[in-house]
């Protein structure tokens, strides 16, 4: 009897024993769950509690200062401005932070260069300096070829080097976050020697003329932009423009050519102009994307010229021929990226294209003219920096360099905008 006890015993204990087994396994995965859960829950806190540090260090340094509009609470802020900061100098934080960040210098620096400032009722002045190179050779024959291979005839060869040195005022006004309105005061200095070879038919004559135009006013333009769409999860800051020029530089229309003295290939002309002359207007619009750590920018515009009659356009000296004047409307666009390297510097690339249809001319009782060659086709690759020096002043430096032979070879620029 004893022994069948011990043994419904022993059937009892190995009967359980899985069971107790299992349940231990099941309570010590749950304990592993829950210890797991509340280590990410530290983690994350951490990141919460590093990230607030940061900004009240930078809060508390002069140097690292966020740039904000007088009287405006951080909340009043563009959030996708601080959504752009925090993608740029802390990037990994998590989106879920990003809205509690103030914007960084740089971050905010690239958004005025792409889209305008938006501060909230805030004026800004950015005196710029702006130095433009071109250069052209051409090769003229006139004559025909003998036997297939050799030329009869004469030849010419000219060389246009042209510098221009351009100071501009920039003024902007921000009003209500939503609309800027700008204006723009160029000062032209302009610099341009002609060389041309082959004078007579002889290929060793070769001569050279400077013509220098002293600083005066270009073509004053005006602007107005409305920002339609804040930047979302989706969606880009989109901001529509319309910008006038108004013809206040100096024409190139009835400027005389002077033939140079020994050589009957060249003419100069006797003065260089500063401006086109007639009213443009251009509508366009800018988008603007941020994507964790860089921010994507796009432009598109379309500029017209209105007709314009003047008291001479012909440039033979003794001869004055009014007639009217139709520049050949052009559209632009640009697409680039910038990287915000750290609270105060950033890099941006970009393509841009000008696209232009040919300019016509009519003298009075005749009819409509094709200007040849003056459709063009610019496409530029340009490079530059945003350095925000303070919370007030940014330096803007940007070097183009000319993709095609209708653009200049190389421009460089620096712009200084300061915030009241």
């Amino acid at each position: 009897m004893q022994n069948k006890s011990s043994f419904a015993l022993l059937l009892l204990a190995v009967t359980v024993s899985p069971a107790m087994a299992q349940s231990d396994t099941t309570d010590l995965r749950s304990e592993l769950e829950t210890l797991q859960q509340r280590y990410e829950a530290q983690q994350n806190a951490l990141m919460v509690l590093e990230q607030r540090l940061r900004e009240l260090e930078g809060r508390s340094a002069p140097a690292t200062a966020s740039r904000r509009a007088p009287g405006v609470a951080p909340s009043q802020q563009n959030p996708a401005r601080a959504q752009a900061s925090t993608a740029g100098s802390n990037a990994g934080y998590g989106r879920d932070l990003q809205s509690n960040s103030e914007s960084a210098p740089s971050v905010e620096a690239l958004y005025q260069e792409a889209t305008g400032f938006f501060g909230g009722g805030t004026f800004s002045l950015e005196p710029g300096l702006t130095y433009t190179h071109y250069d052209t050779r051409q090769l003229f024959l006139n004559g025909f070829l003998a036997l297939d291979a050799i030329f009869l005839g004469n030849l010419g060869i000219d060389e246009i080097n042209a510098d221009t040195l351009t100071f501009d005022l920039t003024g902007r006004y921000n009003w209500r976050q939503r609309w800027q309105f700008d204006a723009n005061l160029p000062f032209i200095y302009r610099e341009t020697t002609y060389q041309s070879a082959g004078a007579g038919g002889a290929t060793s004559a070769f001569s050279e003329e400077t013509v220098t135009g002293d600083p005066r006013l270009g073509d004053i333009s005006l602007g107005v932009s409305y920002k339609f769409l804040d930047e979302a999860p989706g969606r880009p800051d989109a901001v529509l423009s319309l910008r006038m020029k108004v013809p206040t530089g100096k024409h190139p229309y009835g400027i005389k050519l002077n033939q140079v003295p020994g050589n009957n290939n060249l003419t100069v002309p006797e003065d260089l102009p500063t401006g086109n002359g007639v009213w443009s207007i251009s509508p366009g619009i800018s988008l603007v994307k941020t994507v964790d750590p860089a921010v994507l920018f796009g432009n598109l515009s379309y500029t017209h010229y209105f007709e314009e009659s003047f008291s001479d356009i012909s440039p033979q000296r003794g001869v004055k021929l009014p007639g009217d004047v139709k520049l050949g409307d052009y559209i632009q666009f640009g697409v680039g990226v910038a990287f915000a390297l750290n609270e105060r510097m950033s890099l941006s690339m970009s393509f841009s294209e000008l696209i232009s249809r040919s300019s016509r001319i009519k003298p009075d009782g005749g009819s409509w003219q094709t200007v040849n060659g003056s459709d063009a086709n610019a496409a530029y690759f340009n490079l530059g920096m945003t350095f925000a020096a303070t919370d007030k002043l940014t330096f803007v430096p940007n070097m183009s360099m000319g993709l095609t032979p209708d653009a200049p070879d190389f421009s460089f620029s620096l712009k200084m905008p300061y915030y009241f």
